[in-house]
């Protein structure tokens, strides 16, 4: 079988870093480390990029793709808004705020971004499934992007997600499957399923083909600097759900330093999680490098991972860039979902009433410099979340349509 990743020439364990040929393996036979995509990068420029698609693949001589990945079915993601949100910074007193918006992907979520990736890791590999555990926008994501294909999709999910997303995943097609339990009992299954005749010729995105999976968070640090000019935030407020959004991230922004697309300059990172799922941002609060894992009790479903993979990953990011790790509850997640849409016109899901609440808990505690560029992320569409908010999403009145009645009740 010929192989072709583009730029990508190995996998890499992000512990002991044992080279691997590139293939569907996610961890290191030495160590049991976490591996990712090793590249040699030839000369990239910013011309050459800037002469790209709209979508994810004007990176594609960052990504671990063949060069001809735009002329493949794929769902396209990326280049989403940066949306320069004076409005909600003059409410939390910053004075250079934007809002990265992923709602805008196909799918309504940054997922789609991953996806795109492992998409054509399977192509490359010979797969005819497409597979996943997810807490919800993965699933959709998922089957979505396997219609557009033309491969099989079957994906495994807790059985008590929202309505929305549960709908979003099923009406592409494909097989859905509720599992009783919490998403990392769900991963858990199927980690199992790999190494099962079941299995044989599945990509399970987020397990087997998590390496090139990964790399597509990656896309989010390439297009906010672009989309700044070509500079780097002073500082950015990631969620976590397994925080790998967050490492791929900082690796994306270090990589662009790597090769003088952008100023080498400092800049902090923060992760956000709801408190009811807040393995990290514990450890982070008690100076702990081990994460303890949490069963989650909270509305912020997506970020919902009680035994983040990545969480360790994530303290050593925070501490090195002097950025932190907090949380906020559940009814702080709601009031920052209004916020953001009263200030903005965003309608965020609950993960971006995550980012948002903990941006507003971190400029009131003084931890972030309100002169500071700042970037928060929005991952996705409220629409898919909307039982966090529609409790008292009734008419500010109900009027008979007559002036009088109207002139009394405002």
């Amino acid at each position: 079988m010929s192989l072709d990743f583009g730029p990508a020439t190995a996998l890499s364990c992000r512990e002991c870093g044992t080279r691997y040929d590139l293939g569907p393996s996610f961890a290191c036979l030495e160590c049991f480390g976490p591996l990712e995509a090793a590249y040699s990068f030839g000369g990239v420029r910013r011309e050459d990029i800037e002469a790209g698609p709209a979508n994810i693949w004007r990176y594609r001589s960052l990504l671990p793709v063949p060069a001809d990945v735009a002329t493949k079915p794929n769902m396209n993601p990326g280049w989403t808004k940066l949306v320069k949100a004076g409005n909600l910074g003059r409410a939390l007193g910053l004075k250079s705020l934007y809002v990265k918006d992923d709602s805008g992907n196909p799918t309504h979520s940054f997922k789609d971004r991953v996806v795109a990736i492992a998409v054509e890791a399977a192509r490359n590999f010979g797969f005819h499934t497409l597979s996943c555990s997810s807490t919800g926008n993965l699933a959709g994501a998922v089957t979505a992007a396997a219609a557009r294909a033309g491969l099989d999709a079957c994906v495994f999910i807790p059985a008590n997600l929202e309505q929305a997303k549960i709908a979003m995943a099923r009406v592409f097609g494909g097989k859905l499957i509720g599992i009783d339990g919490t998403y990392d009992e769900v991963n858990r299954f199927c980690s199992e399923l790999i190494g099962d005749p079941l299995g044989d010729k599945w990509g399970f995105v987020n397990v087997n083909l998590r390496p090139y999976y990964a790399e597509g968070s990656k896309t989010l640090a390439y297009e906010i600097a672009e989309q700044l000019g070509w500079r780097l935030p002073e500082q950015i407020v990631i969620p976590i759900a397994s925080g790998s959004q967050l490492t791929k991230i900082d690796k994306g922004f270090k990589e662009l330093i790597a090769l003088g697309l952008v100023e080498d300059r400092p800049y902090k990172v923060f992760g956000a999680q709801a408190q009811g799922c807040s393995p990290v941002s514990a450890a982070y609060k008690a100076g702990h490098d081990v994460v303890q894992p949490v069963r989650p009790d909270t509305i912020a479903k997506s970020l919902a991972i009680g035994n983040p993979a990545d969480g360790p990953y994530v303290l050593d990011i925070a501490r090195r860039t002097g950025g932190a790790v907090e949380d906020v509850t559940d009814a702080e997640i709601v009031e920052a979902i209004k916020l953001l849409a009263s200030t903005e016109g965003i309608f965020a899901e609950t993960a971006g009433g995550v980012t948002v609440g903990v941006l507003k808990k971190l400029t009131e505690g003084g931890v972030l410099d309100p002169e500071a560029e700042t970037v928060v992320l929005n991952t996705g569409d409220g629409l898919k979340t909307l039982d966090a908010v529609s409790g008292d999403a009734q008419p500010t009145a109900v009027i008979k349509p007559s002036l009088d009645a109207f002139r009394a009740a405002v």
